[in-house]
């Protein structure tokens, strides 16, 4: 673990090796309760962002703190779960079922088996990193990315699947859409997968 300043009021720990693992059962340690003068918390595939009020604790202090916190199991991470219906009719579904000798049925039904949890957020407001996906489904990126991909798309990429918040290029592998609305400025909080939350996919013909 390494832990480095990040301006005057947030440290980021770095885990290394420990990956996205490590990141969930630190931030799920720290998460509840959270220690006093730690205002947010920022998970990323490796990293984990810290800020705090410096009135209420000393950099020094909090970083003693982050180094002694043991983290807690990823499993261990049990935020409310949320079903998101899917029309499984994306345009890599037939691709990703052929790369996998999975076939398209068999794509569906791995990916609506699983349970997923919400890592950390990013590229988008609204975007969720999923964790949980099944190796078999552990594709690459598409070589060249698409100038556009439609709100709702439904992908997977590496070891992640995610649903795009809004109309953007991506590159990721398109299986499928949903029609739920991952990001309302109107709700509280707006983003809908926030990290930690659980998810189930239910396949919708």
């Amino acid at each position: 673990m390494n832990i480095l300043r990040c301006g005057d009021q947030a440290l980021l720990v770095d885990v290394g090796d420990g990956g996205i693992d490590a990141v969930l059962g630190l931030y799920s340690a720290l998460s509840d309760p959270r220690p006093g003068g730690v205002t947010e918390l920022v998970p990323a595939a490796r990293t984990l962002l810290v800020r705090f009020d410096p009135a209420v604790i000393a950099a020094r202090d909090l970083a003693e703190l982050l180094a002694s916190t043991e983290p807690v199991p990823a499993p261990a991470m049990r935020g409310e779960m949320v079903e998101i219906p899917v029309h499984y009719d994306g345009a890599d579904l037939a691709e990703v079922g052929k790369h996998t000798g999975l076939g398209s049925d068999g794509v569906v039904e791995m990916h609506t088996a699983a349970e997923y949890t919400v890592a950390f957020g990013g590229f988008a407001p609204g975007f969720g990193y999923l964790t949980g996906l099944h190796p078999k489904l552990h594709l690459p990126r598409r070589s060249t990315p698409r100038t556009h991909v439609p709100a709702g798309a439904v992908a997977i990429a590496g070891e992640f699947t995610g649903i795009y918040p809004r109309s953007s290029p991506g590159g990721w592998q398109l299986v499928g859409r949903t029609e739920v609305p991952l990001w309302d400025p109107a709700r509280r909080p707006p983003a809908l997968l926030r990290p930690g939350t659980r998810i189930r996919f239910r396949e919708v013909r």
